[in-house]
């Protein structure tokens, strides 16, 4: 395949892509991998196809505002030519080393295969449009709420809500880090290595690697894929934002605990809190058998013997599990995942007030239901990668006020690695895209008391 047919083959895989995340609700992030995959796409195609499509995705209001003075009644287009129209745009104005008459040529290529000669002239109209005239300035946009929606491409409610909630100047952070290409960390197995060990063996491999100044046992990636090393094939790590490594801090599992993970696929901090259990054991649930099947793969390749894991509701476990049967339990539970944007930027457009209000109450229910197989002076830890109040809050005081058995943990903040513990107020870690440049996360301990 020549260069230009593989560049031009590259931005129709991103349109396929986006129209599929669009009106099927594809996952970009699994469908991405996937298509990478499926035609075994060179490191700089997968680079670029990466670009384009999250980037797209990422900036679908801004670059919908920037459009709108040059598509006469868009409501009229097919979909795919919006997307299309999109992702050159984005190419052409955030994107430097591609040049506008290429990225003009090969829309209109694209147009011609796909529709008919009114569509290929229509789309090189607006092109050429936006090249001569440039783009309208943000700067018209006067209410501030509305400007930061626009400017970062976050929906106006969720804005709204979160000005509310933590004030205009936090939530402009918020939403302007959720545009920032997450960097690839990883978690070292500490039951077959050190994290100067893999360090070796990850350079030796070609990678750039240093450590995490956040996790102990963390490392972050520079460059390259740390899936595709033979260190990750061999379970001397496992990929893991930052944010979720510190879980298993928080929950402090410790040699010959019992412990259960009651929302647990696919498995990253089911095996974190297996290896430092020693001789402890975990019993890992999760809803569905498919995940499950991929808590076992994980379990397989870093050679963990101490994770029993079924399919199982965690709302119904006190049908399966006697009471006060676990020293820790951890319920990492199901949210709207709105502080993994940078991950997974169609979840933005995705979720509603609605979506935050179901899952809430579904937190709620496995809350209840876990508590009682925490045994006294046991810890039970909630988490979310959410940083919605109505999700993380207001749970935690909803649970304390319902079961007095349970304070909130006060040895929790000193269980957290240094940098992260300034973050901990009243014993619950919420952490901001922008703070660690991680994915937003939750984390709240809790202690149940002993009977006098």
């Amino acid at each position: 395949m020549s260069k230009k047919q593989a560049t031009k083959g590259i931005r129709e895989l991103a349109l396929d892509l986006i129209y599929s995340v669009e009106k099927n609700q594809s996952y970009s992030n699994l469908l991405l991998n996937n298509v990478i995959n499926k035609n075994h796409l060179s490191s700089a195609d997968s680079r670029l196809l990466t670009e384009i499509t999250y980037g797209t995705i990422q900036r679908k209001l801004t670059l919908d505002y920037f459009l709108q003075p040059f598509v006469k009644n868009s409501a009229k287009l097919e979909d795919w030519v919006i997307i299309l129209l999109r992702l050159s745009l984005y190419q052409m104005y955030y994107l430097d080393k591609i040049p506008d008459h290429a990225t003009i040529f090969e829309a209109v290529e694209i147009a011609k295969r796909r529709g008919h000669k009114g569509i290929s002239s229509m789309v090189n109209g607006v092109l050429r449009n936006v090249q001569r005239k440039g783009v309208p300035s943000l700067d018209l946009i006067e209410n501030p709420i509305e400007r930061i929606s626009i400017e970062t491409s976050h929906p106006l409610w969720l804005v709204e809500r979160w000005v509310k909630q933590y004030g205009l100047e936090k939530t402009k952070d918020m939403c302007v880090s959720n545009l920032h290409a997450p960097q690839q960390t990883a978690r070292i197995n500490s039951r077959k290595t050190t994290r100067s060990e893999v360090l070796e063996i990850l350079e030796a491999e070609g990678f750039a690697v240093k450590v995490s100044d956040t996790i102990p046992d963390g490392i972050v990636c520079l460059q390259g894929n740390l899936a595709h090393s033979q260190a990750f094939k061999n379970g001397l790590l496992t990929i893991q934002d930052e944010s979720s490594m510190l879980v298993a801090y928080a929950l402090g599992a410790e040699q010959g605990d019992k412990v259960l993970d009651s929302c647990a696929a696919p498995g990253g901090k089911t095996t974190s809190i297996a290896e430092k259990l020693g001789d402890g054991t975990i019993v890992a649930l999760d809803l569905h058998q498919h995940k499950v099947k991929l808590i076992d793969q994980q379990a397989t390749r870093l050679g963990l013997t101490n994770i029993t894991t079924m399919a199982y509701d965690a709302r119904k476990v006190q049908e399966k599990f006697a009471q006060e049967s676990f020293d820790k339990v951890l319920v990492d539970a199901p949210c709207s995942g709105l502080g993994v944007m940078r991950r997974k930027p169609d979840v933005k457009y995705t979720k509603s007030a609605t979506d935050i209000e179901r899952l809430a109450t579904i937190q709620k229910d496995i809350l209840q239901a876990t508590a009682p197989l925490v045994k006294q002076g046991g810890t039970l830890v909630y988490s979310t990668c959410t940083v919605d109040q109505e999700e993380n809050n207001e749970v935690v005081n909803q649970f304390l006020q319902q079961n007095p058995q349970f304070t909130r943990d006060t040895e929790f903040k000193n269980r957290l690695p240094e940098k992260v513990r300034p973050f901990v107020e009243e014993n619950c870690l919420q952490l901001f895209p922008q703070d660690l440049e991680s994915d937003g996360f939750f984390i709240a301990c809790f202690r149940k008391k002993e009977s006098k």
